[in-house]
């Protein structure tokens, strides 16, 4: 079994719950404050150790992250590659969760952004060619990073989120996976907001490329040379959304990675992000894969 190496941003989040968004002006007093580790990096490798992977996370914290480690111990998520330095604090983020379990995040990146070549250099040494490399765009040195990894032989998989000025063609074209919900993906091929349009947009862009489209309320797709499959969703009552593309993305891998049919592999991922909505947190939220057991055997 190949390992996967998660290169991403280890977050604090603060949760904040809330009646609605604050609009522009307007003060408004939350019902809570919760505090939970967080950030893509964190959140997704913790979904594939869950998932029963053998996973490694490198990023970079602040000292006031070390808690980060502990969640990390506790969830089986080696954690060697990751550096405390204590010129920077953690990345943090500022969730607003409203009564319909729907979440704004306001993103500070932190010691996420300080990461540099010599320590990319130093944790890939640990893999080769056929490995899982993970990455969003929640760190610095995305493009080097992947760039890297290819060269290695190391399957690269993309979730391009925040789609910004970062996510070059160049960055895209390097990816063996792309994993995208439906704004970024439309960010992507040129703002198109109908489903189908979106689809065929996707498949025409980055051919020979295995997709994997998530659309919300509407369910997720596979898409790859021609091909199109469709899961819907787990209807559920819906708590906390955060951690819902994370958990998708390391199950479904999971199930690929183990050989199952890509239909599968969608099925077992909605069913997990099922459960990770009905959960308040990011990170927390992420069920174990016993809690899967009739869909995993």
């Amino acid at each position: 079994m190949p390992k996967v190496l998660v290169f991403g941003s280890m977050n604090i989040d603060y949760v904040y719950r809330v009646d609605h968004f604050v609009k522009k002006g307007e003060t408004l007093t939350s019902k809570s404050l919760a505090v939970f580790p967080g950030g893509k990096g964190v959140n997704q490798s913790i979904a594939f150790a869950k998932a029963g992977l053998e996973v490694y996370i490198a990023g970079q914290i602040g000292e006031d992250g070390r808690f980060l480690l502990e969640t990390l111990d506790a969830a089986g998520v080696n954690h060697d590659g990751v550096r405390i330095t204590a010129e920077e604090r953690t990345g943090n983020a500022i969730i607003q969760n409203d009564d319909a379990g729907d979440n704004c995040i306001l993103a500070f990146p932190g010691a996420n952004f300080r990461i540099a070549e010599e320590m990319i250099d130093a944790v890939l040494v640990g893999f080769e060619a056929g490995d899982y490399l993970v990455l969003q765009n929640e760190i610095n040195s995305v493009e080097e990073i992947a760039e890297k990894a290819s060269e290695k032989g190391m399957i690269v998989v993309l979730n391009p989120s925040p789609v910004n000025e970062r996510i070059t063609p160049e960055l895209l074209a390097s990816a063996d996976w792309l994993f995208v919900n439906e704004v970024e993906a439309a960010q992507i091929v040129g703002n198109e907001t109908d489903n189908d349009v979106l689809r065929a947009a996707l498949q025409k862009q980055f051919p020979g490329k295995h997709i994997v489209l998530t659309l919300g309320e509407q369910g997720a797709d596979y898409l790859s040379d021609g091909v199109c499959l469709h899961q819907d969703i787990f209807p559920v009552k819906v708590v906390d959304t955060t951690a819902a593309g994370d958990t998708f993305t390391g199950y479904f891998l999971a199930g690929w990675m183990r050989g199952r049919a890509p239909q599968e592999c969608l099925r077992l991922a909605a069913r997990a992000s099922a459960i990770a909505v009905s959960r308040p947190g990011a990170a927390p939220s992420i069920p174990e894969a016993v809690e899967l057991s009739d869909i995993t055997g």
